[in-house]
């Protein structure tokens, strides 16, 4: 899809939390659409339009896609479905509409879903943002790799003997969606000798942002928003 004058879908990245990291072709095309649609938990404000709040212009229709958000169950095909098709015809009606996704849409993004029933059936474009990876390895001062490294991005929820099998191979990766899955990682880390080469981010780009090394960091669980960064051998 190209340009801004007609009806069509845009999935567009609004990076990691902090408004000014909203890339300007993402502010243009959230201000230029007739519509926004976004997710949302299944009671109370959503994330993704609580960063571009500064930005929004207002009179633009709403759709706030509502279900549980960071359990683990994705994807939720009812609600993507059902979500797909209200879009659907904002756009026959011949709107415009901007699909809000934290970060990256492509990058583990809640857009992955609905990209997948609606491009074919309408115009639909993605829209890069700042990922957590990126404002994670920022906040952290923290080079993802250097020269020739492979940098290796590892679910928090995969079983620990998966968890184990990674980290063994790699020469430095990124732990995402820790969560309630912080103890077991934490215990792997420790298994493999490489506790002293992680760093600990939570709320990257956000007034209560944290990062200390992983040692650190308090027992139990993380907030949904937290990654350990293990740094390659230099």
């Amino acid at each position: 899809m190209t340009g801004s004058d007609g009806a069509g879908v845009w999935g567009i990245g609004v990076g990691p939390g902090d408004p000014e990291l909203v890339t300007l072709k993402a502010l243009r095309l959230i201000r230029a659409a007739d519509v926004i649609a976004y997710p949302a938990p299944e009671a109370g404000e959503s994330f993704a339009r609580s960063i571009v709040a500064p930005h929004l212009p207002g009179g633009q229709r709403e759709i706030a896609i509502r279900m549980a958000l960071g359990d683990g169950s994705f994807p939720k095909a009812d609600i993507y479905d059902s979500a797909a098709e209200e879009i659907l015809k904002e756009v026959a009606a011949g709107r415009r509409v901007a699909v809000l996704c934290e970060g990256d849409p492509f990058f583990y993004g809640s857009f992955i879903y609905l990209y997948g029933r609606l491009a074919g059936r309408c115009p639909v474009a993605v829209v890069p943002g700042v990922s957590s990876l990126m404002a994670c390895a920022g906040a952290a001062e923290t080079p993802l790799a250097l020269r020739n490294q492979s940098l290796t991005v590892i679910p928090g929820p995969l079983p620990e003997a998966e968890l184990r099998s990674r980290l063994a191979q790699c020469e430095a990766a990124a732990i995402i969606k820790v969560g309630r899955h912080l103890t077991k990682i934490r215990a792997v880390l420790e298994e493999l000798g490489l506790t002293d080469r992680a760093r600990y981010v939570e709320r990257a780009s956000l007034g209560t942002q944290r990062v200390l090394p992983l040692r650190e960091a308090a027992a139990g669980e993380a907030p949904y928003f937290s990654m350990i960064l293990l740094q390659g051998k230099a």
